[in-house]
């Protein structure tokens, strides 16, 4: 067996393949001479530990006696320290790991070899296994790149890795403004100081010091042509308050400390014959959630197992291993990636109150949580609790009032709320809860009208406590209808089907109720979805139009495109649609700009193809949608809001980007809108999202802060702790849930009761009192 590479996962690989069978002729190469490496501390979690004690105890004693161990986070933010414990860190200097590392591999007979070249494969030649741990810039996958399938991605944010003699009781971070820009600063202790004092040399380098800056930034402060010298001292002089301590200034130290951006790399394959890659070679996390080495230590533990499951077969072992390892790694990378873009975003979170501020950065990965936190530091959670709560009651009373500040009933000394339960207010409607139940199809209706089907639909989640139940899509035509069993709002006989079930809602619980308004537009005249989602009727099928003909499926019937008199016609039966909402007595109108829709074919670029004054740039492909947009909201009262659902992104190349979304975002807040519904795709089949949990907040995230209007996240939003952790974080205003309500009318009760916070119930279920629930909720 041959470890291409002495970093982490080759030497701890070496390691457990000798101690498992002395009889192995294991050899590792590298590249470097001995000692001579760069770098200062890396991060091991708590669980981390527990993991490398199992595999080999003998190491993990030594790294523990060699480790500075921390629970604390501090956030230096606005001249305040946040702190928040419980995180469980320990840090180590890279030369210690390595030293003991090669140590122990020494001791078990693994050969090392010091000064190797390894770029022509003749070193390896004849080996049964070859391990390609090289690094980020590995030559073997290069080599054989056509194989692996190598994605080299650099993040447009700048680095430098520098080192400190100040000792940090906590991870901490800093942020400081400059006439360039903001700085940021990822710090940890990683040797514990020598308690001589004397003692000048065991004092060094105790800790990591890592500065990060926008390109911009970064450009505008002269960095991109700095020496390390000039950027040490640059560097010194912003942060001499932070480097201080009440017995000494400290200073930066440099070791190959130069600027780069940072790279994630992902491979199409793992393996190719006899060869394998491992750490940074097949996967790389940003250094912000300090996975790093981890996932190097754990990728050896990992493939060493399935080798041993596998009787030393590599082909079966490698594959196995791959297929075990491949999705616990990419679930990394996704926290990673969600780390190093809210990095790269800082400046957007700057306007945001300092516990908010610390409450978002700490659970910016998605794998911290509010109730996860909450374990951890009950007592950070319940601050961050109180403070929205309090901000909440103070925002709806600056809505109502235009006071800025808590009324009488503000949360006070009492045990605050979870910030799903906390109040939100839209112009005169104020919502009791944060929670949204997501329009969803149910293509149950006859000609439009909504039935006891949606009557029980509705209903049952508005007794299940959400704050807001939104309607299905409703068509504001007959030809508008996305299939013959979707609900409209065209003839007269819908408003009262309607307007029963909103009085329902009203009657018997506290939930709001929501009307969407669309126009199918290219996807209309389709089967039920469960009959063949957006395929075309067999027969019975109606005209359709878009902005430009372009059909769904290439077998799908080609819209014409819309004439002045069909935007005239369009935009008098969405202002009609409007006024019999208002009729049968919707709180809320949402209007459908999403999904490949009408209005939505006219915002992506990927559907809009005209020539005129309606299509082009993102100003003339919202004319036609923010001219209907006006219609409505000229016909719908001026104290009830008005929500726009919009595709942040198209998930296709060509089509709606973030950036695009933010723009449409600032048009749709001039336009008087007064929140965003956030969702994502759906409008070219060939669309290739990136699923994951919350994977649409972000979008939501960006536009609540850089287009400065409030927002609803929607998209794999399932559990109580993920809607707490994203509306107290700020990612957006209101969480809408859709299949997690198809499965549990009761949800926001639910979550509520496991909160710790319980709604009441109706009187008609009063009989629940004081009942204990025997199973897990798993909310």
């Amino acid at each position: 067996m041959v470890c291409v590479g002495g970093g982490p996962a080759g030497l701890y690989f070496a390691i457990l393949a000798k101690r498992s069978d002395p009889a192995h002729d294991v050899i590792v190469l590298e590249r470097n001479g001995p000692g001579d490496t760069y770098g200062f501390g890396v991060v091991f979690s708590d669980a981390t530990l527990e993991e490398l004690a199992a595999a080999d105890p003998e190491s993990h004693e030594a790294i523990t006696r060699s480790f500075h161990h921390w629970d604390d986070i501090d956030i230096h933010y606005r001249g305040q320290r946040l702190r928040s414990t419980g995180h469980g860190f320990s840090g180590l200097a890279r030369t210690a790991l390595l030293d003991i590392l090669e140590s122990r591999a020494r001791d078990l007979g693994v050969e090392l070899r010091h000064g190797v070249d390894v770029e022509s494969g003749e070193a390896w030649a004849g080996a049964d296994l070859v391990l390609a741990a090289d690094g980020v810039n590995s030559g073997v996958r290069d080599r054989h790149a056509d194989a692996f399938g190598p994605r080299i991605d650099l993040r447009p944010n700048r680095f430098v890795w520098l080192g400190t003699t100040k000792p940090f009781p906590a991870f901490t971070f800093y942020f400081r403004e400059t006439e360039h820009g903001l700085w940021r600063v990822h710090a940890y202790q990683y040797r514990p100081e020598s308690a001589d004092e004397e003692d000048e040399e065991d004092e060094q380098a105790v800790s990591t010091f890592i500065v990060e800056a926008t390109e911009a930034t970064w450009r505008a402060a002269g960095m991109d042509s700095a020496s390390e010298e000039e950027t040490v001292r640059f560097l010194e002089e912003i942060f001499r308050e932070e480097l201080d301590s009440k017995r000494r200034s400290h200073r930066l130290i440099a070791n190959r400390s130069i600027w780069r951006a940072f790279p994630t790399v992902r491979n199409r394959s793992w393996r190719h014959g006899n060869i394998v890659l491992v750490g940074d070679a097949a996967h790389s996390a940003h250094f912000s959630i300090g996975s790093g080495t981890r996932l190097a230590m754990i990728d050896a533990i990992s493939l060493h197992e399935s080798l041993l499951a596998h009787d030393l077969a590599v082909a079966p072992a490698l594959e196995a291993y791959e297929t075990a390892r491949r999705p616990e790694v990419e679930s990394v990378q996704r926290a990673a990636q969600a780390s190093l873009e809210w990095f790269e975003g800082t400046e957007r979170f700057l306007d945001t109150e300092p516990v908010q501020f610390a409450f978002n950065l700490i659970t910016r990965s998605l794998r911290i949580t509010h109730s996860n936190l909450a374990l951890r530091d009950p007592e950070f959670t319940a601050r961050v609790d109180r403070w929205f709560a309090d901000r909440a009651v103070a925002d709806a009373a600056d809505a109502a009032t235009g006071a800025g500040e808590a009324p009488p009933g503000s949360v006070g000394s009492d045990a605050p709320p979870p910030p799903l339960l906390a109040p939100f207010r839209l112009r005169e409607l104020e919502l009791k809860n944060r929670v949204v139940v997501s329009a969803m199809c149910q293509y149950s209706a006859e000609d439009g009208t909504p039935d006891d089907w949606h009557l029980v639909n509705l209903g049952s989640r508005a007794i299940g406590g959400a704050g807001l139940v939104m309607s299905e899509m409703t068509d504001v035509s007959r030809e508008g209808r996305i299939s013959p069993g979707c609900t409209g709002m065209y003839a007269p006989a819908h408003v009262g089907a309607w307007k029963r079930i909103v009085d329902f809602v009203h009657r018997h619980s506290d939930a709001a109720i929501g009307m969407q308004l669309g126009h199918a537009g290219r996807k209309a005249s389709t089967q039920l979805s469960w009959e063949g989602d957006n395929e075309p009727l067999d027969e019975g099928g109606w005209p359709i139009m878009a902005a430009s003909p372009v059909p769904w499926f290439e077998h799908s019937p080609v819209p014409r495109e819309m004439t002045r008199r069909d935007m005239d016609r369009v935009t008098a039966e969405f202002r009609r649609a409007a006024e019999m909402s208002e009729e049968a007595g919707f709180d809320l109108l949402e209007i459908h700009f999403a999904h490949g829709y009408l209005l939505a074919s006219f915002i992506s670029p990927l559907t809009n193809l005209r020539e005129d004054e309606y299509g082009g740039d993102v100003d003339g492909r919202l004319r036609f949608p923010l001219e209907v947009l006006a219609a409505v909201r000229s016909a719908w009262p001026p104290e009830k809001p008005i929500s726009v659902r919009i595709s942040a992104v198209d998930w296709a190349e060509g089509g709606m980007t973030a950036d695009g979304a933010i723009a449409v975002a600032r048009r749709l807040n001039a336009a008087g809108v007064d929140i965003i519904d956030v969702s994502a795709g759906q409008t070219v089949p060939w669309q290739k999202p990136v699923y994951g949990r919350q994977y649409q907040t972000p979008f939501s995230d960006r536009i609540r802060h850089e287009a400065g209007i409030a927002t609803m996240a929607v998209g794999n939003i399932s559990s109580f702790m993920d809607v707490n952790t994203i509306l107290a974080a700020g990612r957006a205003d209101l969480c809408c849930l859709a299949r997690a309500h198809l499965w549990n009318p009761y949800w926001t009760r639910h979550a509520a009761y496991a909160s710790g916070a319980p709604i009441p119930w109706p009187p008609q279920y009063s009989s629940l009192d004081g009942y204990t629930p025997r199973f897990e909720w798993g909310y």
